[in-house]
């Protein structure tokens, strides 16, 4: 299944489109259909395609996940569905920005939106299940987002707040450019790298460590992933008291440096 919203008239050209893949399609059913996302496809201001995941799977049953390399709760999503997905609606356009939206993403804030709004082509990888495998962060994400410190079943629900808090900055959306100016603007670590099958996929191979079967050196291994994840994409989860546990981490495994503004904590 896949669904475009567009306005009417066929030299009608949009200053914006975004691409959402999804695993459940029908969630966006009428909920682009109001208020100053209708009015801006009306007006043409933006287009919005919505894609099913699943018409890019293979096999029988179209899988899109499987169970993690490493061991785990939970499954995986795999990363050639999303591959396929994203670089069949990217084409040619080379100036398309790829969002994966997942709660260890960069915050997703005004100024966010703003920097968005001034791109004409924005796909969103909706993220489900224990996440997404590392490889499409890797090699297909141009950026990764969150709206927020916390988890939700999957990225559909982040996808209508990042399409609402976009469309709404483009000049025209609110009918008065002047009202967009005027408004207002859990802690702990990140998750550390997922990956699931194939255990090689376009030249990136998943961790031998996590296919070696030693759940000792695995622990370890997501353990470093997860604090040097934290320490590079979000510095300020790392709160005093957090950063004694960190920093003895980082001196008994010996492979792992505290950016400079954060040592101040240590003293």
């Amino acid at each position: 299944m896949s669904l475009l919203l567009k306005g009417s008239g066929a030299l009608r050209t949009s200053q914006m489109r975004f691409d959402i893949i999804t695993i459940f399609p029908e969630m966006f059913r009428g909920i682009f259909e109001f208020g100053i996302i209708r009015r801006a496809v009306e007006a043409g201001l933006v287009e919005i395609g919505i894609s099913d995941l699943r018409d890019y799977a293979e096999g029988r049953h179209r899988q899109v996940d499987d169970r993690p390399f490493g061991g785990g709760a939970g499954m995986v999503m795999k990363p050639e569905p999303l591959f396929r997905a994203a670089e069949a609606l990217a084409a040619e356009d080379v100036a398309r920005s790829i969002v994966l939206l997942s709660p260890q993403g960069r915050l997703f804030d005004q100024s966010a939106a703003r920097d968005y709004a001034s791109r004409a082509h924005v796909i969103l990888i909706c993220g489900r299940y224990e996440g997404v495998d590392e490889r499409v962060v890797e090699g297909l994400a141009t950026d990764e987002v969150s709206i927020g410190d916390y988890v939700l079943s999957g990225g559909e629900i982040p996808a209508m707040v990042f399409v609402d808090a976009v469309t709404r900055l483009l000049p025209g959306a609110l009918g008065c450019d002047q009202s967009a100016a005027e408004e207002s603007f859990s802690d702990g670590l990140l998750d550390f790298p997922q990956y699931t099958r194939p255990p090689e996929f376009r030249g990136m191979r998943v961790p031998d460590v996590l296919i070696g079967g030693n759940h000792a050196e695995i622990g370890r291994w997501r353990k470093r992933k997860a604090i040097e994840k934290t320490l590079k994409r979000r510095p300020d989860l790392i709160r005093p008291d957090l950063i004694d546990a960190v920093s003895g981490f980082e001196r008994e495994q010996g492979e792992i440096e505290l950016p400079a503004d954060e040592r101040e904590y240590e003293d």
